[in-house]
């Protein structure tokens, strides 16, 4: 079945750190990208912020400016799982976090078929 499972997130307070999971189950990675997006309340689907991106067969990746230098965004190729290490959070950094594959590291969210089912970041002054 093709699916990204996530885990991961929580609750932590400003300054604090946390880690999300993507695993990967019946994708081919030699040509995949795997993007992290985040989604405030009152936006809709196609308004996810894309934060961190990782393309599985190069290992090469990308950020958006608003998380660069503070997020890591990993990959276990014997795992089949990718990472989002989340350091010196912000209070802006409050999100449903999702992770998603496309064949390409696409910036438009509507571009990228599968998504994982999200989990929630909250993070406190």
């Amino acid at each position: 079945q093709v699916q990204l499972v996530q885990s991961g997130g929580g609750s932590v307070q400003a300054g604090g750190s946390l880690r999300l999971s993507c695993a990967l189950s019946g994708i081919t990675t030699d040509s995949v990208c795997v993007g992290w997006f985040r989604q405030t309340p009152g936006k809709e689907r196609e308004e996810r912020e894309g934060v961190a991106f990782i393309y599985i067969a190069r290992g090469t990746t990308d950020y958006a400016d608003s998380v660069r230098d503070r997020f890591i965004v990993s990959q276990d190729n014997a795992k089949n799982m990718v990472y989002l290490q989340m350091d010196s959070l912000k209070t802006e950094d409050t999100a449903m976090y999702y992770c998603a594959a496309a064949t390409n590291c696409y910036s438009d969210p509507d571009n990228w078929a599968l998504w994982g089912q999200g989990t929630q970041v909250t993070v406190s002054s």
